[in-house]
């Protein structure tokens, strides 16, 4: 019986599935590439969308936080002229323990809804996105352009400034006394909205 089949069909078929193969991988590649590039755009989806929804809770509460902030520092001020506890008579003393607890709970809830109290220890370095300086006071223990006395604490709400720390800083030339920084903003390098535009700035939108 004569054979007649096609000597060359055997390599042409291999050929094929070796085609068929490399098409298979490069389907493939191009899938998971295309897959990759998918839940990368989602990613970013979920991460603007958290941006612009902690965006909106700021901008919605920080009028309200602002208007807050008044009665914080009087909370503080009054703690801070209160007579000394021990000398105190008993109704002085329930009535101090009453003002420290209401600031510790108004605090508890700035801290829940993400307003921070900026306050700087003596000697930290001054920051021009947290602190404005009201003014400049020489010779002093601590480093040239450090902070030396905090006068009103600063806010920070989710990240955006409500209000800068107010504080008195050690001159860096030498003077005597103390000078205030209500001048022109070119003779105070402290102070806010200064030349490059990074000074303790507020955002007074409503």
């Amino acid at each position: 019986m004569s054979d007649d089949r096609d000597p060359m069909g055997e390599p042409e078929a291999a050929n094929d599935g070796a085609d068929q193969a490399d098409a298979l991988r490069a389907e493939n590649a191009a899938l998971k590439e295309q897959v990759l590039r998918y839940a990368a755009d989602a990613e970013n989806i979920r991460r603007r969308a958290e941006r612009e929804a902690n965006d909106a809770r700021a901008y919605a509460i920080q009028k309200f936080a602002r208007d807050l902030l008044g009665v914080a520092d009087n909370l503080a001020r009054a703690l801070a002229a209160h007579p000394a506890v021990e000398s105190a008579d008993p109704a002085m003393k329930n009535f101090v323990v009453g003002v420290e607890m209401t600031e510790k709970e108004l605090m508890s809830a700035f801290e829940r809804n993400g307003l921070k109290k900026i306050h700087p220890k003596k000697g930290d370095k001054f920051d021009p996105h947290q602190h404005q300086a009201m003014m400049e006071l020489a010779e002093t223990d601590v480093a040239p352009g450090a902070i030396v006395e905090v006068m009103q604490s600063g806010y920070d709400l989710l990240g955006r400034l409500v209000r800068p720390a107010m504080v008195v800083v050690a001159a860096k030339g030498a003077g005597a006394g103390a000078k205030p920084s209500g001048g022109e903003a070119a003779s105070n390098p402290y102070a806010a909205g200064d030349a490059d535009g990074s000074g303790g700035s507020v955002d007074t939108r409503a």
